[in-house]
């Protein structure tokens, strides 16, 4: 018999979820997928774990939450005022590293540097800069992307990418890929 079981987060992402809903941005993730995040942070001990789009930061808090001590983070967006409300909450945790910059820029600076998990959470750019997000994906490393359940609400060029990214990792030799139909829609892919 499948049971529910209750998603308990942290005190941070609570936090984090009180100021989305008072000030009704659209975080673009919920407690599945937090707790997806969480989960698999925790496989990665002393791990170095990258995510691009900050948003809210609530990924952020989840990610966070499953990491060990010796883990740090790097979570990048472009959009200051949106970084700058995440970092009020999360820059207490001095795992956490924040960078205000272009994703493409920032992927291109990191050029042959590895991580032990990225999560591709920005609406914009993962589906276009994937292949260069899993140059920096390390030998069994775990990378996550959100939004791939096709919406209603979606314009016509998101669908058209979500289906081009979908094909495109089902090609790859390099990964074990699994898609999951929670929340907005998970992909999970591990390096061989």
């Amino acid at each position: 018999m499948y049971r529910n079981l209750p998603i308990n987060p942290s005190g941070l992402t609570k936090k984090i979820e009180r100021i989305i809903q008072s000030s009704k941005v659209n975080s673009g993730s919920d407690r599945y997928t937090g707790s997806v995040l969480r989960v698999l942070a925790a496989t990665k001990p002393e791990g170095r774990f990258l995510e691009l789009g900050t948003g809210t930061g609530l990924s952020t808090s989840w990610i966070l939450d499953g990491m060990d001590d010796h883990s740090t983070i790097t979570t990048v967006d472009k959009d200051e005022k949106t970084q700058f409300s995440a970092k009020k909450v999360l820059d207490i945790d001095k795992r956490v590293t924040f960078q205000c910059s272009d994703i493409k820029k920032f992927i291109k600076s990191m050029k042959g540097e590895q991580f032990d998990f990225i999560f591709a959470g920005g609406w914009t750019d993962k589906f276009s800069l994937f292949k260069e997000s899993l140059s920096l994906l390390a030998t069994h490393g775990v990378y996550v992307v959100d939004d791939i359940l096709m919406q209603l609400s979606w314009p016509e060029v998101h669908v058209k990418h979500v289906e081009q990214f979908l094909v495109a990792l089902e090609k790859r030799k390099d990964l074990h890929v699994i898609h999951l139909p929670i929340a907005s829609g998970l992909l999970i892919a591990t390096k061989k």
